[in-house]
């Protein structure tokens, strides 16, 4: 089922991650998914759910991926729940495409619409055939009423919607003790909150299970019929990237095509500073035949043993621009090393000389510094040099997402069809703020790995 909204702010988020842990608290396999590029909301449902939380997004896999890569992450599941993204049809630019009306449709899925009850009464039944009529591809299958204020609020907003022929399968009264903290970028992710953010969505279970129709929501979801689609397999996709071919396993089966870079050891950056990630990056990296290795920038000193090849995601290192700074072990080592680099906004702000002031590994020629300015949306991108993860000429969906810029002082990596340019590229270097989604290019994990494949040397 996919949970949706008529706005942000509705509270799809506390139902979806809710209803994750209430389900599984029931004893059946949750697969969690998110509509769209957001890092945070699934790390929140992987710890609802146990399982890692995938995005399903359109415009960064393209639409004849996101069955796959959802019935990728539900394989073994009981039931499958996708949050949506803004209000049920806000998609890209002025239509629906990307949107969570989108993806339904994609997955046949039926949608229940978290309404924010506060203020109003019989107008929520408006509000909800307003959603349930306005596109006859989506199926509104049911309303999940938020912020109720009173037994007679409840009544009145149930009355009005059962008039309307639409079920109420829940009804949540306002509680301050499940709110999430927040900051400039939205929730504060729930790796930097550890023990609290478990705690949180333990609430939130405990919340909707109270709250909810658990049977009746199960019910709906078993009305999605099944999907013609084939899963998708990190395997097969990156055996499949044409011209990044190991030539000398040209006519091996897949898996051994796949598998061009045995054993060399990929360092993906962890830890409270870079917490932005998909799964399916790792997943990706490992049928390619890499040894995954995780390390914390703010606390590690060096980069694990072997270290060929470094991906440096998004997440936020402005928080923590002292404590990245202050080890100083490891910032040098990342200066001077001599293998591959793939890094994302955050990943791009720790390789600049300076950030907020403050020391960083100047592997890129600039300085980052916060803004009062939120930059965010989807990008296609042209890049305009060779790379360790691009090709000239080569045209890139991705999306940006942070309130830094970066004064820099070289060449561009990438110019944006809309306008404006983004990032630094040379031979050892791939750094953006454009966040991308491996899967829809699977090429580039290949790329990263087929050009380390023997362990690196410091410089």
């Amino acid at each position: 089922m996919v949970i949706a909204a008529p706005a942000s702010g509705s509270g799809k988020t506390t139902v979806a991650t809710g209803l994750m842990a209430a389900l599984r608290a029931r004893g059946l396999a949750v697969s969690p998914h998110k509509v769209g590029p957001d890092y945070i909301d699934p790390g929140y449902h992987a710890l609802a759910a146990g399982r890692p939380g995938r995005n399903l997004d359109p415009w960064l896999v393209g639409e004849e991926l996101v069955a796959p890569l959802f019935l990728h992450g539900a394989a073994g599941c009981d039931v499958a729940v996708v949050e949506g993204v803004m209000g049920l049809f806000d998609g890209k630019g002025d239509g629906d495409f990307a949107s969570t009306a989108h993806v339904a449709r994609l997955l046949d899925a039926p949608v229940v619409l978290v309404v924010d009850a506060a203020r109003q009464s019989r107008s929520v039944a408006a509000v909800v055939h307003g959603f349930a009529t306005f596109d006859p591809r989506v199926r509104v299958g049911g309303v999940v009423l938020n912020r109720v204020a009173s037994d007679r609020h409840e009544e009145l907003c149930r009355a009005a919607l059962n008039a309307a022929g639409v079920p109420v399968l829940g009804a949540i009264r306002r509680d301050d003790a499940v709110s999430t903290p927040s900051r400039h970028l939205g929730l504060v992710p729930a790796a930097e909150r550890e023990a609290e953010a478990v705690q949180a969505v333990e609430r939130l279970g405990a919340l909707v299970a109270r709250s909810c129709d658990l049977d009746g929501l199960m019910r709906l979801a078993t009305t999605a019929p099944p999907l013609t689609a084939t899963a998708w397999d990190p395997a097969t996709a990156s055996a499949l990237t044409g011209p990044v071919w190991d030539p000398t396993k040209e006519s091996a089966g897949v898996e051994e095509r796949a598998r061009v870079g045995e054993g060399v050891v990929v360092a993906v950056a962890g830890g409270a500073a870079f917490t932005f990630g998909y799964a399916e990056h790792v997943e990706l990296l490992r049928a390619a035949g890499a040894d995954v290795a995780t390390f914390d920038p703010l606390r590690d000193e060096k980069l694990p043993d072997g270290t060929a090849a470094v991906v440096l995601g998004g997440g936020f290192p402005e928080v923590y621009a002292a404590e990245l700074a202050a080890n100083e072990p490891l910032r040098e080592q990342v200066a001077s090393f001599g293998g591959s680099i793939a890094a994302e906004c955050a990943g791009l702000l720790y390789l600049c000389e300076e950030l907020d002031g403050r020391r960083m590994c100047g592997r890129v020629p600039g300085r980052a510094r916060m803004t009062g300015r939120l930059t965010l949306g989807y990008r296609d991108a042209v890049a305009l040099k060779d790379s360790p993860l691009t090709r000239a000429g080569e045209r890139f969906h991705g999306h940006e997402f942070h309130r830094t810029t970066v004064e820099h002082g070289g060449e561009p990596l990438f110019r944006n069809r809309g306008g404006g340019t983004d990032g630094h590229g040379d031979p050892l270097v791939t750094a953006s703020y454009l966040h991308l989604h491996w899967a829809g290019s699977p090429a580039l994990a290949h790329r990263l790995v087929s050009s380390s494949r023997s362990p690196s040397v410091l410089r």
